[in-house]
């Protein structure tokens, strides 16, 4: 089976929630070659999903010694910093791919939700909004502006009680 295969047939186990096995596809493509990135990158997504996120890290980090600009291993790298409650970890990954490609809507969406974890609400609005500026109809800035406007009222409405309670 050449690479190209085993990747497409790795793929579709993970379409199915054969993840262990899909990694170990994901191995034997990697044993021959090393530096696919495409495998490489695939794993990490896998072990992701597996909850196993030190091991993820490490995957994306293997992609990013191979081509330290690589986007889709920043902002994979982001997320299981993200998952992991590491959110200046997520935002710092999120700012390398924004500095490669400024207009690029999943890193700025989810820069606004590691903001938005951090409690920087109004940053996160800004966030979200700049994405919504490159894709107005991107779900994750819509549906997290949605929550962070709330949560950005209800905290208004906080506020003056606490004042309140103080006098």
């Amino acid at each position: 089976m050449r690479d190209a295969s085993l990747l497409n047939e790795a793929y579709d186990l993970c379409e199915e929630g054969e993840y262990t096995l899909a990694l170990e596809y994901y191995d034997l493509i990697l044993y021959k070659d090393p530096k696919n990135i495409t495998a490489l990158i695939n794993k990490g997504v896998t072990l992701q999903n597996l909850g196993k996120h030190n091991k993820a890290i490490k995957s994306y980090d293997a992609v990013l010694e191979i081509d330290k600009d690589n986007i889709d291993a920043l902002v994979n790298k982001g997320s299981v910093f993200h998952t992991l409650g590491r959110y200046h970890d997520a935002i710092d990954c999120y700012n390398k791919v924004l500095k490669i490609q400024p207009k690029y809507a999943m890193a700025i969406a989810y820069k606004g939700l590691s903001l938005g974890e951090l409690g920087l609400l109004k940053e996160a609005i800004r966030c979200f909004n700049s994405a919504l500026k490159i894709d107005r109809k991107y779900d994750v800035a819509l549906n997290n502006k949605a929550i962070a406007l709330e949560l950005l009222k209800e905290n208004s409405k906080i506020k003056p009680k606490l004042l309140k309670n103080k006098k």
